[in-house]
């Protein structure tokens, strides 16, 4: 049986499921604790004889099941007609457990903690003082009936801390009223939770494994590598000049730029009273460029329908001494897509940050010389021959002046901007449009965003490339901060660094 979406008032009850070892009863204590709302544990409802016979190795029969079941749904109903908010935990492996409990309670939140057999393995095995022993997991697994789309559950990995489980949770509970997350994390127009647990969207390739997000007449491509945007299509029409499945990564398209966009010039800075040296990357200039994530492997922490969070570790290495947790979560909804990128530094020491990203927009232009181009941008970076910040000056009067709408032309963009005009709801604008002007895409600028690199593509390893889209890099700080200052984050230890970006289309499909 299909079960209905949530409506949309703010839930009232969550049911936490999950095989034994996924950690179900500590991430619903801790997120009920989040919340401040009623915590129970469907375990509390089997009866000693019950206990006794799973103590013992023994599988409970379907008969055996039933009053427990029933208790179960008893208590939920309790709670929610004494006006409680309930946070419950509960195997529930079977399709007809979870209809079962929340068939008449459409405020039901269904969370299922996914894990691989080997993890589960470990955290039974090193369980003590629990009535259900680890050699009973074959026969939930084998009992286990994933929860479908239909069911629209909220899918989390667990091969995580119990705190990121719980934050994942919450990021994906998008109803603001309910859980208290951030305006700029909410999205009132999403549809219900809903997730497809049939594994990637594409086979493992050179990029990792992908995942597609889909929203009405949306999808978006996200790929495990360097947790890199692939892919961004509305109603058909490509809205990146992206690279294609099966491909390697090539020009930077689509990757996110930790801890620092563009260039350091000669990898070497100071910091803390330390001369510190980062691998030369781009060698024909002699800089380090885009950072240290780009080729790692990016782990999925939580996803739907049309939301995906990704996070990886930035481990302490030569050139940069300091522990980062990175997570970006893509987000499909009304507006198009949105980025959102979250740095903690995990570490004892401050550490020097910075981030950008790195996709190439696109109208449907043979060449971008006659898509019109706007850049709200006050002013620009004149730079040397290595890509070096040289100095500021005004647009005025130069080339670069794109405040208002005009057709790239022949001109060559490499080119960082600054002094972001921005409207009441903080975010600044840039703007492609087809030559037409009838239709385009915005790419604004939020949260922790300070400058924006524009690049054409005209030094692209692959001539074939050059000119087909524009690059609209949305970064914290200009390129060679790490040798400047200029605008450089001091992240200090447990303090939280959020960037964010995102891509609204808009005119006829």
């Amino acid at each position: 049986m299909a079960r209905e979406k949530a409506t949309e008032r703010p839930p009232r009850l969550v049911l936490v499921v999950g095989v034994a070892g996924s950690g179900k009863s500590t991430v619903g204590r801790l997120l009920a604790d989040r919340l401040g709302w009623t915590y129970q544990d469907a375990d509390a409802f089997h009866s000693e004889a019950d206990r006794a016979r799973m103590a013992a190795g023994h599988a409970l029969t379907e008969s055996e099941r039933e009053p427990w079941l029933e208790a179960v749904g008893k208590w939920m109903d309790r709670a929610t007609a004494a006006g409680r908010r309930a946070v419950v935990a509960c195997s529930a492996l079977r399709r007809e457990y979870r209809d079962r409990l929340l068939a008449g309670r459409p405020e039901a939140v269904l969370v299922y903690l996914h894990g691989s057999r080997e993890l589960l393995e470990s955290r039974l095995g090193a369980r003590r003082g629990h009535f259900f022993p680890a050699d009973l997991l074959d026969t939930q697994l084998a009992v286990l009936q994933e929860p479908g789309p239909d069911e629209h559950p909220l899918v989390v990995e667990i091969d995580q801390s119990p705190e990121a489980v719980v934050t994942a949770v919450l990021s994906l509970m998008h109803r603001e009223s309910a859980v208290g997350v951030p305006a700029a994390a909410a999205d009132t127009d999403r549809a219900a939770p809903a997730v497809a647990r049939d594994g990637p969207a594409e086979p493992p390739g050179p990029t990792g494994e992908s995942w597609r997000l889909v929203h009405g007449g949306q999808s978006a491509v996200v790929v495990q590598l360097g947790g890199a945007l692939r892919d961004y299509v509305v109603h058909g029409r490509p809205l990146l000049d992206a690279f294609p499945a099966g491909s390697a990564i090539t020009g930077g398209r689509g990757q996110l730029l930790i801890p620092w966009p563009n260039r350091v010039g000669d990898g070497r800075y100071d910091f803390g009273g330390r001369s510190l040296q980062l691998p030369l990357t781009e060698v024909e200039r002699n800089n380090a460029i885009h950072g240290l994530l780009r080729w790692t492997l990016w782990k999925p922490l939580a996803r739907t329908e049309d939301a995906l969070t990704l996070g990886t570790t930035l481990c302490p290495q030569p050139g940069y001494p300091f522990l980062v947790e990175i997570r970006v979560e893509y987000r499909l909804g009304r507006e198009g897509l949105s980025t959102t990128v979250h740095a903690t530094n995990t570490g004892t020491e401050p550490a020097p940050y910075g981030v950008g990203q790195h996709p190439y927009l696109t109208v449907g232009t043979e060449l971008v010389d006659s898509a019109l181009l706007t850049v709200p941008a006050r002013y620009l970076l004149r730079t040397d021959e290595r890509g070096l910040p040289i100095g500021r000056e005004p647009v005025d009067g130069t080339p670069y002046d794109f405040r208002t709408a005009r057709p790239i032309g022949g001109l060559r963009l490499d080119t960082a901007f600054t002094g972001l005009d921005r409207a009441p709801d903080g975010r600044a604008v840039v703007r492609l449009a087809h030559p037409s002007g009838l239709r385009g895409v915005d790419l604004w600028l939020g949260e922790g965003t300070r400058y924006v690199q524009v690049y054409t593509g005209d030094t692209l390893a692959e001539p074939e490339r050059r000119r087909r889209g524009v690059a609209v890099e949305a970064m914290s700080c200009p390129p060679d901060a790490f040798r400047s200052g200029t605008d450089l984050t001091l992240l200090e230890p447990g303090a939280t660094h959020v960037l964010r970006w995102g891509l609204s289309p808009w005119g006829p499909p």
